[in-house]
Formats: C-alpha cells, structure tokens, sequence
C-alpha cells in the first residue's frame, strides 16, 4: 500500500523477524503515514536520491528482538533508519541539519546508517537534536 509516491506501507513495516507481527494500531499507522511524508521532504532535499529504510516502525516484540528500549520512537512509528545510496551518513546528517526540515532527532550510526525522526505528535515542536552513536558511546554532533 502507498503511504506516498516513494514510500510504501510495506517498506516502512518490514522485519527480518518474520515470525514476529509488526502490524501498527492504528495511532501507529497514523505515525508511519506522517513518517513517510516526512521522507519525501527528505529524498527532496537530498535531490532526489533514493532513500533505502533499513528499519521504521517495530512492534514490541521486534524491537524487543532487536534489543532496543521502549520508548525508542521506532516503536511508534515516528523514526527510520535509512541508508542513501552516493552519500555517507555524514552526509546526509549535515544535509539534514543545513535543511529547515522539522526532525526531532537525527542520528550518524556507527558510520554505517542515519536514524531520523520526527515528532511524537503532529504539532509539536521539533526538538532539531543531532547526535553520533558510535563504538564510544552517544554524543552531540559536532
């Protein structure tokens, strides 16, 4: 189902955890469809590359696999992890930053993948937080 033109239910529900439902409610629904309009605003200001979701929204049972806290907002359908093809994450959080984009969190993982987020509640403020999570722990990014 199309959430948008570029960005499909499917894609920000997909697990690796097959044995494990990953169906949002319906408050979580809402979430992914203001995610995913989000990430058009994104693949715009990064011109138009593709945007590849490695992980969106994650029921309790696969974040608990995937050993994450429960109050990530992955779980409520507010955050993706995203690679984007011809760019690092570097990359794409100062993009993210320089952009008037309304983020909550934008996050350079292991130099390996970008989280981003938005707001838990259509409305609220962005809190625009840039942060790296590496080997050596979390930090403001500088």
């Amino acid at each position: 189902m199309n959430l948008t033109e570029h960005f499909t239910l499917e894609e920000l529900t997909h697990t690796d955890h097959r044995a494990l439902d990953n169906t949002p409610n319906d408050a979580e629904l809402e979430n992914i469809k203001r995610l995913a309009e989000f990430l058009e605003k994104l693949k715009t200001v990064l011109g138009g590359k593709p945007i590849m979701v490695n992980s969106a929204f994650r029921s309790k049972s696969v974040n608990d696999a995937v050993g994450s806290k429960d109050t990530s907002q992955h779980r409520i359908g507010c955050a993706a992890d995203l690679r984007v093809p011809g760019m690092t994450p570097d990359q794409v959080v100062k993009a993210v930053i320089a952009s008037d984009l309304g983020y909550q969190q934008v996050i350079r993982e292991f130099d390996r993948w970008t989280h981003i987020s938005i707001p838990n509640k259509e409305g609220d403020t962005p809190k625009k937080q840039a942060l790296i999570i590496d080997k050596t722990g979390t930090r403001l990014y500088a």
